[in-house]
């Protein structure tokens, strides 16, 4: 690579000149390397036998590991880090204690996640603890908690009530890999390793309690059809140069229409979808709305009618609609049994977390 050296000044100005530095970052082949360095800190502790196990484990865990850090955009240059080393050479430890196949991907995505929120100490700190208990935690255990964890982390996007409903079907489908634990052995272990705090006194909401105030948009009244102030919702729609889409029938309840939106939370990050035509070329862009637009929309929620008995029975259902759904039945019979009040901690969010996105790859990061 050829070293460029440009001089460049006026009269009487100080001219510098400095050399080209160039860095060289960490490809594939460097990080298994690595690893592999890492990985030689392990044979004090085991006996042959033993080490040849353990080596058959930590490189089925390198061949899970490399191709995910492979795919997050430097990733890779992680593994120049001293203190991700050191987390390395544990995983490698805890790879190397496991028998389950499913623990090293498990593994692969606590260092992604490592990487991604690394700058944050007490995410590191629970990332590090939780990397010590993977193979420490129950199969069913880790189940359980991933699902619990689900439940209040993950929630459709979709204003359509039907279509929100089968999202969270499908990822439920997805997180049930196995049975569902029953008792309170799994929770009593959990809190054992610090991934949860269960307290007996006080009760859990069930399902049909919690996810309406998750989703209020989904089961508020709504504004009456035919009735003033639905024509002032439409007026307000068309004078401020928005769709009239956006107010929708409300599934619960043909008589009113509902902004489609899971939560009134969601409208300062509503865009409005625009059709481009470049060089023949049919292109969508999104574009954000005017605060005027915001507010115009947060005013229809002011039209809304307060009733608190149509709104119990949009509540019960939504229960019907959500009974339809296996996954979100199974859920709900499940949830509902839990007898204690239980917190995750960060050990646990974070391992829970790793478990969802090791199910499904698409699901958002950890805040």
């Amino acid at each position: 690579m050829a070293n460029k050296q440009i001089q460049k000044g006026g009269e009487g100005a100080q001219q510098l000149q400095a050399e080209t530095m160039i860095v060289v970052g960490i490809d594939e082949k460097r990080a298994r390397e690595i690893y592999q360095e890492m990985n030689l800190q392990l044979r004090k502790d085991y006996s042959q036998e033993a080490f040849e196990i353990a080596t058959s484990r930590v490189s089925e865990f390198e061949n899970r590991l490399m191709p995910k850090m492979d795919e997050v955009d430097g990733a890779l240059e992680a593994f120049a880090d001293p203190s991700f080393q050191l987390l390395l050479v544990e995983a490698q430890k805890t790879a190397a204690s496991t028998e389950r196949p499913a623990d090293y991907d498990l593994l692969a995505e606590l260092l992604i996640h490592r990487f991604l929120k690394g700058e944050n100490r007490v995410t590191r700190a629970g990332i590090s603890r939780a990397v010590e208990i993977v193979d420490e935690i129950s199969d069913e255990a880790l189940l359980g908690l991933t699902v619990f964890h689900s439940v209040t982390f993950f929630f459709p996007a979709s204003g359509d009530i039907i279509q929100g409903l089968n999202t969270l079907n499908d990822l439920f489908g997805k997180i049930f890999y196995g049975t569902l634990p029953i008792g309170n052995e799994w929770l009593d272990h959990l809190d054992i390793l610090d991934a949860v705090r269960v307290n007996s006194i006080g009760n859990m909401k069930t399902i049909e309690q919690y996810y309406p105030e998750m989703l209020v948009g989904y089961i508020d009244v709504g504004i009456e059809k035919e009735s003033e102030n639905y024509n002032k919702a439409i007026d307000l729609l068309k004078n401020n140069g928005l769709p009239q889409n956006i107010l929708v029938d409300h599934a619960l309840n043909s008589d009113f229409a509902r902004v489609n939106l899971p939560s009134k939370k969601q409208v300062d990050s509503l865009t409005l979808q625009q059709q481009v035509v470049q060089n023949g070329q049919v292109s969508i862009l999104s574009i954000p709305l005017s605060e005027i637009q915001i507010n115009a929309i947060k005013s229809i929620y002011d039209l809304y009618k307060q009733d608190g008995k149509i709104r119990q029975q949009n509540i019960k259902q939504l229960m019907v609609e959500w009974d339809k759904q296996p996954n979100l039945k199974k859920l709900r019979e499940w949830w509902d049994k839990l007898s204690s009040s239980i917190q995750i901690t960060s050990v646990g969010k974070v391992l829970a977390h790793s478990n969802a996105q090791r199910c499904d790859k698409n699901l958002p990061p950890l805040n």
